[in-house]
């Protein structure tokens, strides 16, 4: 192709993709059809024209929209959720929201706005939360929402607003419930700032003013002001300013006081006894304080302002003994949350009803309470051990109700909750329960409703272990065991219970009378366990089972019973199974195409077996194969093993069977050699000197067939052993040496040779022991040792006279069937003998 051709189809073709819009490349990813649309950081300048009108929520943040005209959105009528964080956007006109009378929620974080007109929000009629973080605001006089009202949260932290002072406008905002100014400016805060508020009250306004470095707070600027919550954390440089400022809070009324430092962002180390006192002009119901380094026993004064506030959350704090600061307490609400201590809180005669002792460090004992109005009590996360438990006299209550002692360490049952017999909730997951199967530890608890033993190290086999549980709705036992892996008659008095969590306990079998105690059980999760087969009997009474889940497990198929006895189930998981995919179970997997409705993600159950199947969906198998008769299968699989057995035979005898053939072929004949000679190669020089020598240049002469002169090149040696060696010799000479019965050719011509002499009537084996042999190294070959013991055989002894009687026995053995004159073979021999003597 020329260069020039080339430059133009290059030019033409750049020209052409720069006229294409993004949007038509579908940017979008469609969450769910028609209602979720995610266009994040797709370069997009414009709103895609191939979203639908039916979007309800739609994310186009992280794109340059930089300008938003008028009615940019009128397209989309029914839009809920709108995401514009970080789009450049600078300038947003009149109407620009028009038409989104749905709209819920605004996102517009990260935007530098710099222009904004009185009518951008306008249209906007359901708007109920508006974040507007960093987008360069620096009063909320110049943010145009009061027309806005139904908004309930309006967040614009991370801005430049300097003053706390809230427009007229907030006024109108009467469903107002948070307003976030986190991390502004703030320094001061003054008694007309919050006009609005004293003149209409927002009683359930909350404020966060965290992150501002406050200063000032005029005296009487929240005086009768009613907030809902007040949250002032990481505010002050010093405990002095903290001090001042807490009492420039004078008169708040507020249902929740957060105080404190962040994490990260500490600025007061330390406290004294002085800093909280402000909080005595407070009216407070909840006050909750977190992350300061510091509280010593001189700090015990500074909780006297809240001796009757109703409840009292510490967080992330380090306190030397939480005790010294609660001994005034008179509120019913206690939460220790994250702090480092050096003893568990010896809490006595408190009015407590709710106690919150969770994820602490530096305890691991639990230390008896005494709480007589205690009914809410959370130790979880703690990893604390409790030498005795459980009863009225470790918790120092009997009204208790909820119990929570999960994620802690040894828990050693020594009462059977002895006065706690109100108790609904109890848990002790994760956690290492003792003497739960001694006795029935939950007898009393009639009342329970929740009950959670998972991953506790228990072992069932008590089968009184749930013994009065008689209102119990939910059992979580996941991770346990069970003897003998069987899961037995246990809930038996569990009339009630609608959830049962056994996922993960090893269970290989069911007692069929497991669950004929529990008729009201709606969900049942059998996970992660070692099932082989789906058996369904169990559940013959479960007339209420609505979800089983039998995920995890190694079910192949089923027992059988299928859906007879799950009559209204609508939720079956067996994902994660190895399923044979054979026609023996055909009828599982055609009731599995069958009722695919009911299964959770029956897409993704997959064969195991056999290979051919394996990893495909289990609906993929077709049981048309599977249509043949048994009989038919029958004699096919005769067949094949009849076969089978015929190549076998053929193939172990063949030589034996091509031997058959030859005689068969050659038995009218006569035969070309008189013997044929069996021999180890390493016995090649005797058969060559003495043997070859004495038959074949003596008298009368013998002729001989050995394999290196006789057998024909090109042939397989067994053919010509067979061919060459057997059909065409009278006798077979076997020369049987040490090296004979470690030789396996010489075996294997020894029983061809076997064969050959019970086929053919007139056949011989003349056995020649070359060399005294061990009867252990002869025992190997079994049948030669017994033929060697039956029959006749020759010895080699290699003197004058055991030569001349060798070789008169051996030549009288092979002149037997030979077609020759007597006398005239007696005469030769008579001449030879002479013609020897005389030399």
């Amino acid at each position: 192709m020329a260069p020039t051709s080339l430059a133009g189809i290059l030019i033409t073709a750049m020209a052409f993709l720069s006229c294409l819009r993004p949007e038509s490349w579908d940017p979008c990813v469609q969450v769910v059809p028609n209602i979720t649309y995610q266009c994040m950081d797709q370069a997009l300048n414009r709103i895609p024209d191939n979203i639908p009108t039916s979007a309800k929520i739609l994310d186009l943040s992280f794109n340059p929209l930089k300008h938003l005209s008028r009615r940019s959105f009128s397209n989309f009528s029914e839009l809920q959720v709108l995401d514009l964080s970080r789009c450049e956007i600078k300038i947003i006109e009149d109407d620009a929201y028009q038409g989104l009378h749905n709209l819920c929620v605004l996102i517009l974080t990260g935007n530098p706005i710099q222009s904004l007109a009185l009518g951008a929000f306008s249209g906007l009629s359901s708007l109920q939360k508006l974040v507007a973080v960093e987008i360069n605001l620096e009063y909320l006089e110049d943010f145009p929402i009061g027309h806005l009202k139904t908004l309930k949260e309006l967040n614009v932290a991370h801005n430049s607003i300097k003053s706390l002072k809230l427009p007229d406008y907030f006024a109108s905002l009467h469903n107002l419930e948070h307003l976030d100014l986190s991390n502004n400016q703030i320094q001061n805060i003054h008694h007309k700032d919050l006009k609005v508020l004293h003149q209409v009250p927002l009683l359930k306004l909350s404020v966060d003013l965290s992150l501002n470095p406050i200063e000032i707070i005029e005296p009487g600027a929240f005086r009768e002001i009613k907030l809902h919550e007040l949250t002032m954390r990481s505010n002050f440089n010093s405990k002095d300013v903290m001090k001042t400022c807490i009492q420039g809070l004078a008169g708040l009324k507020t249902d929740r006081l957060v105080l404190g430092e962040y994490k990260n962002e500490r600025n007061v180390e330390k406290f004294d006894k002085f800093v909280l006192e402000g909080l005595c002009n407070l009216t407070i119901e909840e006050f909750h304080v977190a992350h300061f380094d510091y509280f010593s026993e001189n700090t015990i004064d500074s909780f006297n302002c809240l001796a009757n506030v109703s409840a009292i959350s510490l967080v992330s704090l380090n306190l030397d003994d939480p005790s010294y600061f609660l001994n005034n307490f008179r509120g019913q609400q206690l939460k220790l949350v994250n702090c480092r201590s050096n003893v568990f809180p010896q809490l006595r005669h408190l009015p407590l009803k709710k106690f919150v002792y969770t994820e602490n460090k530096g305890v691991s004992t639990f230390q008896n309470i005494e709480l007589p109005n205690l009914e809410f009590l959370d130790l979880s996360n703690n990893g604390l051990s409790f030498k005795q438990c459980c009863s009225h006299i470790h918790l120092g209550t009997n009204k208790l109700m909820h119990l929570d002692m999960s994620f802690n360490d040894v828990i050693n049952i020594g009462k059977n909750f002895l006065g706690l017999e109100k108790l609904e909730y109890l848990d002790f997951q994760h956690s290492t329960l003792k003497g739960i199967n001694q006795f029935s530890v939950f007898l009393p608890l009639k009342n329970l409703y929740y009950l959670d033993i998972s991953y506790t190290h228990t072992h069932v086999d008590f089968y009184g272990i749930f013994s009065g549980l008689i209102s119990l709705q939910v059992l979580k036992m996941a991770g346990n065991s069970f003897q003998d892996n069987n899961l037995p008659n246990i809930f038996t008095e569990l009339a009630n219970l609608t959830f049962l969590d056994l996922s993960k306990c090893q269970l290989q079998q069911i007692s069929l009378k497991a669950f004929n105690s529990t008729p009201r059980l709606q969900l049942l999760n059998m996970s992660h366990n070692n099932f082989m087969l789906l058996d369904t009997l169990p559940y013959k009474l479960l007339y209420s089972l609505q979800v089983l889940d039998y995920s995890f497990n190694h079910i192949v198929a089923s027992k059988g019973q299928e859906l007879q006895h799950l009559p209204n189930i609508v939720s079956l998981n067996l994902t994660r199974n190895e399923f044979a995919c054979s026609c023996e179970h055909q009828s599982f997997l055609q009731w599995v195409k069958d009722q695919q409705q009911l299964f959770v993600e029956v897409e993704n159950m997959l064969c195991t077996t056999p290979l051919y199947m394996q990893g495909m969906p289990l609906l993929s198998f077709r049981n048309t194969t599977c249509g043949m008769s048994k009989t038919a299968i029958g004699v096919s699989v005769f067949m094949v093993l009849m076969v089978s057995v015929v190549v076998f035979l053929i193939y172990k005898f063949y030589f034996h069977l091509m031997l058959l053939a030859g005689c068969k072929k050659y038995h009218r004949g006569g035969s070309t050699y008189d013997a044929f000679v069996i021999y180890s190669s390493q016995d090649e020089d005797w058969v060559r000197n003495e043997l070859v020598k004495n038959l074949e240049e003596g008298v009368p002469r013998f002729q001989l067939c050995l394999h290196y002169r006789d057998f024909i090149p090109g042939v397989a040696i067994a053919a010509n052993i067979i061919q060459e060696g057997f059909h065409k010799s009278r006798k077979v000479i076997v020369v049987v040496s040490r090296h004979f019965i470690q030789s396996r050719w010489c075996i294997f011509e020894y029983e061809i040779a076997q064969t050959w002499q019970f086929l053919s009537s007139r056949a011989g084996i003349i056995f020649i022991i070359l060399q005294k042999i061990e009867k252990s190294l002869l025992r190997q070959q079994v049948e030669l040792y017994r033929l060697l013991n039956r029959n006749t055989y020759l010895e080699w002894e290699d003197n004058a006279l055991g030569r001349h009687i060798f070789w008169r026995r051996l030549k009288k053995a092979l002149l037997d069937g030979k077609p020759w004159n007597p006398e005239e073979t007696e005469d030769s021999e008579n001449n030879h003998q002479e013609a020897t003597t005389s030399n």
